[in-house]
């Protein structure tokens, strides 16, 4: 049902995903002040002399926070078909939970790689907030797959 509150959850993961498109992700500086950020499309050092220069791309990065917000609109527009809107939620499910990895390995890698400290950003908790919507989400569906079960079995 396209009323419901997992429809509020699968918006706010499609704006907080659109919102990772943007800007840099996570930011570094290591102890000689050079500054390495991660954006949408690779990993950036920021040096004094050279400026900004590509490190390395992140192809995976990119496709997952490109396919998060495809998949949750998906999962919204198809509120008739529960049980394919449960499945999608749980493919968002499994999504965020490799896009919370994905960040969590590049900040350790970069961290040992640079001998680097990360700089506090609220784009940094974003995949944390998008794997528990996506939580909740699927909560939704299924309960009101259950209501609708139930009430088939009363007529």
């Amino acid at each position: 049902m396209i009323q419901r509150i997992q429809s509020i959850y699968l918006s706010v993961i499609a704006l907080i995903s659109l919102l990772l498109l943007k800007g840099n992700l996570i930011i570094f500086s290591d102890k000689t002040g050079q500054s390495i950020k991660v954006a949408f499309n690779g990993v950036f050092s920021n040096n004094a002399g050279q400026g900004v220069v590509l490190i390395e791309k992140l192809i995976p990065l990119s496709g997952l926070i490109i396919l998060i917000p495809i998949i949750s609109v998906a999962t919204l527009l198809i509120f008739k078909y529960r049980k394919i809107q449960l499945r999608l939620s749980l493919f968002l499910i499994v999504l965020s939970t490799f896009l919370l990895i994905a960040f969590l390995h590049i900040s350790l890698r970069l961290i040992s790689k640079f001998d680097a400290s990360i700089v506090p950003g609220f784009k940094m908790i974003l995949p944390l907030i998008i794997l528990i919507l996506s939580i909740l989400t699927y909560r939704g569906i299924k309960k009101d797959d259950n209501l609708v079960k139930s009430y088939d079995r009363l007529r």
